[in-house]
């Protein structure tokens, strides 16, 4: 299918178009079916037109869309409640994206400490590899030469050091330092999980030094770890976290979280917003989050995702001369492709043979369907697999 021309080039599009999708299959326009092991780039938790969420989202339609937030609003506070409980924080800001998740997190750490008479204390240590959003903040977080080009000068404030190094994160810090900022699962980078060592280091630091720490899980939270935030399977909880992604399995929204001593300095006017927390998406993701904390849910996440790793791992063994490295956890997996193949050539293969993944960094591919998947899928999905690694090696690993 041709790209329309009016759209403004920026995405680098596979081409296929979809015309409709069911549970975690996807359907092309000739009506071809494919297992959707991407879900959205992690999004579709529940993976396409679940009936709660279709349900939830036809109910409120018929109701009300937009509200302003200079309004109270019964979905929002509904939701709110039921979140916050959840994730065990104190309070929420609904936004629209991951990367508006993330940009509410940096103010919040900066007033925090502006609102303590300590306004020196405005500087972030951030990490390598890490992907924030795109605004000019997040992207200046990021501090990633491929980001930034074209769009400096980058908004200062910000440390960047190396991803795992707590010597490089002690050197940074200073009288300036409000605090750090991680994605805790790196997932643009090509899945790479933080030690727990690390983590929990970095709590300690942030403890002794006042500083806040704060989790970036847009991509890695509500569920994808196997836990409901990847903060409980590191065992360190953060001051603040943004996510959005799987918040409303594909309906746009993100959420920023965080301890009412982290927020003490949000106050009346400082931040806002005009479509968060509007009834559609506060709807949609109240249904998403009955699902996901529903009896043994969770728990059969984590138990799928080991079998997807270990079947991932066991065909490591079989096509070592494709597949270097398996990484991750619950379903936020990655396969780490030989730099002699191209992931997106062998992300192109999988889509011809009725299966679709997501490339990323360091040449891996992702792995992280919706979190409904069961064994079979399992089992299909490693099939597919496996049929373009044998043609491929038939072929001899052309590309």
């Amino acid at each position: 299918m041709t790209t329309s021309s009016k759209l403004l080039p920026v995405h680098k599009r596979f081409d296929i178009a979809f015309s409709r999708g069911e549970g975690v299959y996807l359907f092309d326009n000739d009506g071809k079916k494919y297992l959707d092991f991407g879900a959205g780039i992690a999004v579709n938790a529940l993976g396409h037109c679940h009936p709660k969420m279709v349900k939830a989202i036809t109910k409120q339609a018929k109701k009300l869309w937009h509200v302003s937030n200079i309004y109270n609003g019964n979905e929002l506070n509904n939701y709110a409640e039921k979140l916050t409980k959840a994730a065990s924080f104190d309070l929420v800001f609904f936004c629209n994206s991951g990367a508006e998740s993330v940009e509410c997190a940096i103010k919040m750490m900066r007033r925090h400490f502006y609102c303590k008479n300590q306004p020196q204390k405005n500087r972030i240590i951030t990490f390598t590899g890490a992907f924030h959003g795109r605004t000019i903040a997040t992207i200046s977080a990021a501090a990633k030469k491929k980001y930034l080009e074209g769009f400096e000068p980058a908004l200062p404030g910000f440390d960047n050091v190396e991803f795992g190094n707590i010597a490089a994160v002690k050197n940074a810090i200073n009288e300036n330092t409000a605090g750090i900022l991680i994605e805790p699962i790196q997932g643009e980078e090509g899945i790479k999980v933080a030690d727990k060592k690390f983590i929990l280091e970095l709590r300690k630091i942030c403890d002794e030094k006042n500083l806040l720490l704060t989790f970036d899980e847009v991509q890695c939270g509500m569920g994808r770890s196997g836990y409901l935030f990847a903060y409980e399977f590191f065992g360190v909880k953060p001051d603040i976290v943004a996510t959005a992604k799987a918040i409303a399995g594909g309906f746009p929204l993100g959420a920023c979280l965080a301890t009412k001593d982290a927020a003490s300095g949000m106050t009346l006017g400082v931040h806002g917003t005009t479509y968060g927390g509007n009834p559609l998406a506060m709807a949609v993701a109240d249904s998403v989050l009955e699902v996901i904390l529903q009896k043994n849910f969770l728990e059969n996440v984590r138990k799928v995702g080991e079998e997807l790793k270990t079947e991932l791992q066991n065909l490591k063994k079989i096509f070592p001369d494709f597949i270097e490295e398996i990484r991750g956890v619950g379903l936020m997996l990655g396969m780490k492709i030989n730099q002699k193949i191209e992931n997106n050539e062998l992300v192109k293969k999988f889509i011809a043979n009725g299966l679709l993944a997501i490339p990323a960094g360091e040449n891996v591919i992702r792995i992280m369907p919706p979190l409904i998947i069961t064994q079979e899928h399992v089992m299909e999905a490693i099939e597919k697999m496996q049929k373009v690694f044998l043609d491929s090696r038939l072929r001899g690993n052309d590309k």
